[in-house]
């Protein structure tokens, strides 16, 4: 079984950009002919600027735990694919790769974006937007 990035109804992105207010964080993501935001909670624009700043923790954040849970279990994070989007809400798939000896599965996970774009950037994974998506989003200038 192939990773969805291997179909050409998948298009790589990047974040562009990160604004915060009180009430909402919006990530500004997109490829070179079109961008879009994604509004999530502010604290999620706040985690996002720490790692990014490389900004001292006083603890360990969630998603720290859930790397140090990962490296446990041998999971590596694949990919990250905006999958949906309804309205101005988008849906998230997060790609797993499991692997046990010489045996690997991979496992699709439904999450909200902003979880799957935190943890993309912490490992450095890509980031895919389903075309359908794209289309439908509304474009944003950066």
């Amino acid at each position: 079984m192939g990773l969805p990035s291997m179909s050409s109804d998948l298009i790589p992105v990047v974040l562009s950009k990160i604004m915060q207010s009180k009430s909402y964080t919006v990530i500004i993501l997109g490829d070179d002919t079109k961008k879009f935001a994604i509004y999530t909670e502010p604290h999620v624009g706040k985690n996002l600027q720490s790692f990014l700043t490389q900004g001292k923790k006083p603890r360990p954040s969630t998603f720290d735990l859930l790397e140090n849970i990962f490296k446990g279990y041998n999971i590596d994070i694949l990919q990250v694919v905006i999958h949906d989007v309804e309205d101005t809400t988008y849906t998230a798939r997060l790609f797993l790769e499991l692997s046990e000896g010489d045996k690997k599965n991979i496992v699709e996970v439904d999450a909200r974006p902003s979880d799957c774009l935190t943890l993309a950037l912490m490992g450095n994974i890509p980031i895919f937007c389903r075309k359908a998506v794209m289309d439908k989003a509304i474009s944003v200038s950066d």
